[in-house]
C-alpha cells in the first residue's frame, strides 16, 4: 500500500511529497492458542500501533483491543500521541475497577505518528519500535526488568536474551497505576529511505535484530513481502509467542 504525505514549504513554489509503503500482519503463533496481540495501521491518518495483551482468559485480547481503538479515537480528535496512550491507560484501568477481577488486564502498546515531514513515537511496555537507514537502531528501550538490569551493568545485551524474567515488565496500560506510568516518548524528521517497525516481543524474541536488519534492507522486497519474511522468521524460530509486525517505508 502507497500514500502521500505532501507538505508545503516556505517557498510556495517548492513542495515535498513523501510516500508511506508499509505492510503488517498478525500470527497466533506454534504454542498459544489465542492471539492477544492487535495492531493498527493507516497512512492517511498517519498512525501505526500494535499493541500486546495480557492477563489470561480473553483478558489480554480486551486489553489489548480497549488500548488501540481508544489511541485511534484520541489520534482522530486531534489529541498528541501521549494523550491518547495516557487515555487509553485510565480508559483500562477504568474498567479493571468496574468489574474488579483478580486477574490482571494490562497491555503493551507501541506507536509511530506521521505528521507531514515529521514523525512521532510513543512506548510503554516491551513491544518495540525499529528504525532501519542504512542499518537498524532500535528507537524505543523496554519497560522490562532485564532492561533495567542491563542499564545497571549487571548483565549485557546477550545474557538478557537468555535471562529467565526477561518477560517481566515495569510498565503495562492498565497495571501501572497514571501517577506511576511513563509513556516513552521520541520524534524526528522524515526522510526518504526511513524503514519503520513496530513490533511485538513475539518476533524479537526469536529473531535477532541482525536477521530483522537482513530482511528489512532487502530493497528488491515490497514492504509487506518483507514484513511477511519477518513473521516467517519468528515462526522458523519456535513461534513461542503471538508475533505481530507493521513496516511503514518512506519514499
Amino acid at each position: 500500500m502507497r500514500y502521500t504525505l505532501t507538505s508545503g514549504m516556505l517557498h510556495a513554489s517548492t513542495q515535498l511529497k513523501l510516500m508511506i509503503e508499509f505492510g503488517h500482519g498478525t500470527h497466533v503463533g506454534l504454542r498459544r492458542a489465542r492471539n492477544e496481540d492487535t495492531y493498527f495501521a493507516d497512512a492517511a491518518l498517519g498512525l501505526f500501533l500494535v499493541a500486546d495483551g495480557m492477563g489470561g482468559h480473553q483478558h489480554g485480547e480486551v486489553a489489548s483491543a480497549m488500548a488501540r481503538d481508544a489511541i485511534v479515537e484520541c489520534v482522530r480528535q486531534g489529541k498528541s500521541l501521549a494523550e491518547a496512550v495516557h487515555s487509553a491507560a485510565a480508559q483500562l484501568l477504568k474498567h479493571a475497577q468496574r468489574y474488579d477481577d483478580a486477574l490482571p488486564m494490562g497491555t503493551t502498546v507501541a506507536a509511530i505518528r506521521f505528521t507531514e515531514q515529521d514523525y512521532e513515537v510513543a512506548w510503554v511496555g516491551d513491544s518495540r519500535i525499529y528504525l532501519w537507514k542504512d542499518g537498524l537502531r532500535q528507537i524505543s528501550h523496554d519497560h522490562s526488568l532485564v532492561q533495567r538490569l542491563v542499564e545497571a551493568g549487571a548483565i549485557d545485551e546477550a545474557q538478557a536474551r537468555r535471562h529467565p524474567q526477561r518477560n517481566i515488565l515495569t510498565q503495562a496500560l492498565g497495571i501501572t497505576a497514571l501517577e506511576q506510568l511513563h509513556i516513552s516518548m521520541a520524534k524526528g524528521r522524515l526522510e526518504p529511505g526511513m524503514n519503520f517497525l513496530v513490533c511485538s516481543d513475539g518476533l524479537t524474541e526469536e529473531v535477532s535484530d541482525s536477521r530483522i536488519e537482513e530482511i528489512i534492507g532487502r530493497r528488491n522486497l515490497a514492504a509487506q513481502e518483507c514484513l511477511d519474511h519477518l513473521l516467517l522468521a519468528a515462526l522458523e524460530g519456535g513461534g513461542s509467542d503471538n508475533v505481530t509486525a507493521i513496516l511503514a517505508r518512506i519514499h
